[in-house]
């Protein structure tokens, strides 16, 4: 955040192509998690939104099925899950109390693509006639992941512990070859946007570049997908950061950043991934595991009669992180890119009291309280 970005090159999708393997001794968590809602939502075709499971549906339409409703349904929940990470990941990174170490900085370029990947998914939705229903989307924790993709493990939230790191941050970036442990077998997020960029390949949508967004996002330039091959870069973006891809480490990418399973895997091992005559090992150096406020894990149905000045930072974070996603869906609704700029403004504004909550004891048990990431569904202006 606030890293001027590079002049772009001849595409604009340039961009880190460090692929996820399954290979590592350490292995990947075996099921995997994210939000409790659906993030599906109707189009304004007849299409119905899709919920829970919707992308094991969506994986069972024939592909002569699979038309420009099929993408926009798809699109959604993408948009859903690409949603569904930012939370968890955020409370990872606000209750580290030294904000320059190296576990800081991993997470936080994490969390900042994650905002650009929403992007990506949001300007493909709008490409193909749709539009982001971003707020509708929000999920509640804890909870899977939004679409029934990678079932097994249930997203929460909590500060960062190593148990918190493996059983939320990997499992949600956890590399598809992986994951055929699981005992429930369920679609990976990578089957998921490979079938999505099938589609587009088979289908050859018109791309419409009008109300896509561009914007500097965090970790980079967002840029208005126009083309068959913008759309490939894309969705390889999103999939090449660890959300399903399953090639060799030793596929770097131009910045030496590891995908984000890898990033989270030096901050549980507190190695840096290296590659040895044995395969790659976490044997690098050193990553320390940092000094943490301790957020408590949010119960489900949320903390328990908090009392009064809690219950007023709960809703004040609450409010914030309302009117981002408000925001947000003003933006991709023909608010352009000025709107979007008041949204990631507007996000910054949820560290404090994030962190005023993460500083507070539970009176019931050890811990402090945290945010819980709740939409609230009617906002007055004057709130």
């Amino acid at each position: 955040m606030g890293e001027e970005p590079d002049e772009p090159a001849v595409s604009p999708f340039r961009r880190r192509s460090f692929l996820a393997s399954a290979a590592l001794a350490a292995g990947a968590p075996a099921g995997v998690a994210g939000s409790a809602q659906a993030a599906g939502l109707p189009e304004s075709g007849p299409l119905a939104a899709p919920g829970l499971g919707a992308v094991a549906r969506l994986l069972a339409v024939p592909q002569e099925g699979r038309g420009v409703a099929w993408l926009r349904s798809a699109l959604q929940v993408a948009v859903g899950l690409e949603l569904a990470t930012i939370p968890p990941y955020l409370c990872g990174l606000w209750s580290v109390k030294d904000r320059g170490s190296e576990v800081a900085r991993l997470i936080q370029r994490i969390v900042g693509d994650e905002m650009y990947h929403l992007g990506i998914a949001c300007n493909l939705l709008v490409a193909v006639g749709g539009r982001p229903q971003i707020k509708a989307a929000a999920p509640v924790f804890p909870g899977p992941l939004p679409g029934g993709v990678r079932a097994g493990v249930t997203v929460y939230l909590s500060g960062l512990t190593k148990p918190f790191v493996r059983d939320v941050m990997m499992a949600i970036e956890a590399p598809e070859e992986s994951l055929v442990r699981s005992a429930r077998p369920s679609p990976t997020v990578g089957e998921f946007y490979a079938d999505v960029l099938k589609a587009f390949r088979v289908v050859q949508p018109e791309l419409s570049v009008r109300g896509q967004l561009s914007q500097y996002v965090f970790s980079d330039d967002l840029y208005p997908v126009e083309t068959l091959d913008d759309v490939e870069s894309a969705i390889g973006i999103i999939r090449e950061q660890g959300e399903g891809t399953s090639s060799s480490p030793s596929d770097s990418f131009e910045d030496d950043h590891p995908a984000h399973y890898y990033a989270f895997g030096e901050i549980y091992h507190g190695r840096e991934l290296r590659e040895t005559d044995d395969g790659w090992k976490y044997v690098g150096g050193p990553v320390p595991f940092p000094e943490v406020r301790p957020m408590a894990r949010i119960p489900v149905g949320g903390w328990p009669h908090p009392p009064v000045h809690v219950g007023r930072l709960l809703f004040r974070f609450d409010a914030t992180y309302s009117t981002v996603l408000d925001t947000l869906d003003a933006a991709w609704a023909g608010g352009g890119h000025r709107t979007l700029g008041a949204a990631i403004h507007a996000m910054r504004g949820l560290e404090d009291p994030a962190v005023e909550l993460m500083e507070t004891p539970l009176r019931y048990a050890p811990g402090t309280y945290g945010p819980q990431f709740r939409a609230l569904r009617k906002l007055r202006r004057d709130s």
